[in-house]
Protein backbone atom coordinates (compact mmCIF):
# COMPACT_ATOMS: atom_id res chain seq x y z
CA UNK A 1 0.00 0.00 0.00
CA UNK A 2 0.99 3.62 -0.40
CA UNK A 3 0.99 5.15 3.10
CA UNK A 4 1.04 8.94 3.40
CA UNK A 5 1.11 11.33 6.34
CA UNK A 6 0.88 15.07 5.72
CA UNK A 7 1.22 17.91 8.22
CA UNK A 8 -0.80 21.00 7.27
CA UNK A 9 -0.03 24.16 9.24
CA UNK A 10 -2.94 26.48 8.60
CA UNK A 11 -3.29 30.19 9.22
CA UNK A 12 -4.88 30.88 12.63
CA UNK A 13 -7.95 32.48 11.05
CA UNK A 14 -8.58 29.22 9.13
CA UNK A 15 -7.93 26.75 11.97
CA UNK A 16 -11.47 26.33 13.19
CA UNK A 17 -12.90 26.10 9.68
CA UNK A 18 -10.28 23.77 8.20
CA UNK A 19 -12.33 20.57 8.40
CA UNK A 20 -15.27 22.29 6.69
CA UNK A 21 -12.93 23.56 3.98
CA UNK A 22 -11.49 20.09 3.29
CA UNK A 23 -14.80 18.20 3.54
CA UNK A 24 -15.57 18.04 -0.22
CA UNK A 25 -11.99 16.86 -0.90
CA UNK A 26 -12.23 14.32 1.92
CA UNK A 27 -15.56 12.93 0.73
CA UNK A 28 -14.40 12.63 -2.89
CA UNK A 29 -11.14 10.94 -1.90
CA UNK A 30 -12.85 8.46 0.41
CA UNK A 31 -15.04 7.46 -2.54
CA UNK A 32 -12.09 6.65 -4.80
CA UNK A 33 -11.95 2.90 -5.52
CA UNK A 34 -8.28 2.61 -4.46
CA UNK A 35 -8.50 4.65 -1.25
CA UNK A 36 -8.06 2.59 1.91
CA UNK A 37 -8.48 5.45 4.41
CA UNK A 38 -8.30 9.22 4.66
CA UNK A 39 -8.27 10.52 8.27
CA UNK A 40 -7.84 14.03 9.60
CA UNK A 41 -6.60 14.85 13.12
CA UNK A 42 -5.83 18.09 14.89
CA UNK A 43 -2.68 18.38 16.98
CA UNK A 44 -3.28 18.77 20.70
CA UNK A 45 -0.24 21.02 21.14
CA UNK A 46 -0.88 23.27 18.14
CA UNK A 47 -4.45 24.13 17.08
CA UNK A 48 -3.12 25.29 13.70
CA UNK A 49 -1.64 21.89 12.82
CA UNK A 50 -3.77 19.28 11.09
CA UNK A 51 -2.45 15.81 10.29
CA UNK A 52 -3.77 13.78 7.37
CA UNK A 53 -3.18 10.02 7.40
CA UNK A 54 -4.13 8.40 4.12
CA UNK A 55 -3.50 5.15 2.28
CA UNK A 56 -4.05 3.87 -1.23
CA UNK A 57 -4.12 0.30 -2.50
CA UNK A 58 -1.14 0.75 -4.86
CA UNK A 59 0.78 3.18 -7.08
CA UNK A 60 -2.02 3.22 -9.66
CA UNK A 61 -4.60 4.24 -7.06
CA UNK A 62 -2.33 6.92 -5.59
CA UNK A 63 -1.56 8.23 -9.09
CA UNK A 64 -5.25 8.37 -9.97
CA UNK A 65 -5.86 10.32 -6.77
CA UNK A 66 -3.24 12.97 -7.62
CA UNK A 67 -4.58 13.26 -11.17
CA UNK A 68 -8.21 13.57 -10.05
CA UNK A 69 -10.19 16.75 -10.51
CA UNK A 70 -11.01 16.96 -6.79
CA UNK A 71 -7.30 16.75 -5.90
CA UNK A 72 -6.41 19.50 -8.37
CA UNK A 73 -9.27 21.67 -7.07
CA UNK A 74 -8.23 21.10 -3.46
CA UNK A 75 -4.64 22.15 -4.16
CA UNK A 76 -5.93 25.49 -5.45
CA UNK A 77 -8.60 25.96 -2.76
CA UNK A 78 -6.47 25.00 0.26
CA UNK A 79 -3.39 27.05 -0.55
CA UNK A 80 -4.73 30.43 0.68
CA UNK A 81 -5.49 28.89 4.10
CA UNK A 82 -1.97 27.51 4.62
CA UNK A 83 0.69 29.19 6.75
CA UNK A 84 3.47 27.12 5.15
CA UNK A 85 4.11 24.36 2.64
CA UNK A 86 2.78 21.04 4.02
CA UNK A 87 5.29 18.43 5.20
CA UNK A 88 4.79 14.90 3.84
CA UNK A 89 5.95 11.34 4.35
CA UNK A 90 5.04 9.06 1.45
CA UNK A 91 6.15 5.43 1.46
CA UNK A 92 5.19 1.97 0.26
CA UNK A 93 4.54 -0.67 2.90
CA UNK A 94 3.19 -4.22 2.92
CA UNK A 95 -0.45 -4.79 3.74
CA UNK A 96 -3.77 -3.10 3.11
CA UNK A 97 -5.09 -2.55 6.63
CA UNK A 98 -4.06 -1.58 10.15
CA UNK A 99 -2.26 -4.20 12.25
CA UNK A 100 -3.09 -4.85 15.91
CA UNK A 101 -0.67 -3.42 18.47
CA UNK A 102 0.57 -6.49 20.34
CA UNK A 103 2.05 -4.47 23.20
CA UNK A 104 -1.39 -3.15 24.17
CA UNK A 105 -3.76 -5.99 23.42
CA UNK A 106 -7.28 -5.48 24.74
CA UNK A 107 -9.33 -8.53 25.73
Amino acid sequence: MIFIVVNFTVKPDHSDGWLDLVQPFTDATRNEPGNLWFYWSRAVEDPNLYVLVEAFRDDDAAGAHVQSEHFQNAMRELKPALAQTPRIINTTIDGTEWSLMGELEVD
